[in-house]
């Protein structure tokens, strides 16, 4: 075991190599710099920009810098945790990134806690009563929450929290909570606002896995172990919880390690409508505006998150099921 996960890291740490290299290579495609961003902000505040502040502006932000120059800037910064600097924000980019990454996996966490959760409960039951009434309207509600976007949802649950609960849920944190220190007070605050961004963001993935949780528990409750337990006279909740459910767990596993990183990502147009001081509305803009460290770095973090997933989901499919060869 300690072998397959040594060897894991290996093959992880050489992929990291060429997602690095990639990734700074198609930050780098798009035509234009930062700078052009920044000349025309000057000139719409009503400033003439004369071509020896342009060169100033072309030293300070490095744009001219030959490419492989960039690139190792960046890169001999990573093992220092020097991420570079943000050309827009005027600070590094690691006061950025931690200042909005703990809230991002934070939230990311108990989505996919949630999500799991619910949708696992959900699978089971109705894989164990189909064709019943609670079993279809289970199959509305699923259709529901992966047609329904995740914008729209937060409208609605925003209005419903403000003018039935009379609830304040932009943002994480009530006004006055927002820039105090930690407390009893203020974490509870923070759960009676972090429901909805979870709820959000985790419905539709909630909804897939519980129709493949359903299905994938169908295909095993027929199969003859299955039966052959029932005929020792097993607990029927034994049978299904011990024997079945742990089987129709592993094409769930398999996918699990995507999970996070599409959690991330999928939380950009929920931070962006519920005001959420998360890493997604800073990556996408840092895309658009063409920072260049800042978005590289994003990126780097999004594939290390998505390495580590996949590896757990490996170690946990191999706990599921002993008959996985590690070699």
């Amino acid at each position: 075991m300690l072998r397959y996960i040594a060897r894991r890291v290996g093959n992880m740490a050489v992929t990291m190599v060429f997602i690095i290299i990639l990734g700074f290579m198609i930050i780098e495609l798009p035509p234009g710099s930062y700078l052009e961003f920044e000349i025309e902000r000057l000139r719409m505040a009503g400033g003439n920009v004369y071509q020896d502040q342009i060169e100033a502006l072309k030293k300070t932000y490095g744009v001219d810098d030959p490419i492989p120059l960039k690139f190792w800037k960046w890169v001999s910064g990573f093992v220092q945790g020097d991420f570079g600097f943000s050309f827009e924000y005027m600070k590094p980019v690691k006061e950025i990134i931690w200042a909005r990454l703990g809230y991002t996996m934070i939230i990311s966490v108990l989505t996919l806690l949630f999500s799991w959760t619910v949708a696992i409960l959900i699978g089971v039951y109705s894989a164990t009563h189909r064709y019943t009434l609670p079993d279809y309207a289970i199959t509305v509600i699923q259709f529901f929450g992966l047609s329904v976007p995740a914008f729209l949802l937060a409208l609605v649950l925003m209005v419903i929290a403000q003018q039935v609960f009379g609830m304040q849920v932009v943002g994480l944190f009530s006004d006055q909570y927002r820039d105090a220190p930690w407390s009893l007070a203020k974490f509870i605050d923070f759960l009676a606002h972090v429901w909805i961004p979870v709820v959000v963001i985790g419905l539709n993935g909630t909804a897939w896995v519980s129709r493949v949780m359903r299905g994938n528990l169908l295909d095993v409750l027929g199969m003859q172990y299955v039966q052959t337990a029932r005929a020792k006279g097993l607990a029927e909740r034994k049978v299904i919880w011990k024997h079945a459910v742990r089987n129709a767990l592993h094409p769930l596993v398999m996918v699990l390690g995507t999970s996070l990183p599409a959690i991330v990502s999928g939380e950009v147009i929920v931070a962006t409508v519920l005001n959420l001081p998360t890493s997604g509305p800073i990556y996408f803009r840092a895309l658009i505006q063409q920072d260049m460290y800042l978005a590289g770095t994003f990126l780097v973090f999004l594939a290390i998150i998505l390495l580590i997933g996949n590896l757990l989901a490996d170690i946990l499919l191999a706990w599921l099921d002993p008959r996985i060869q590690f070699e």
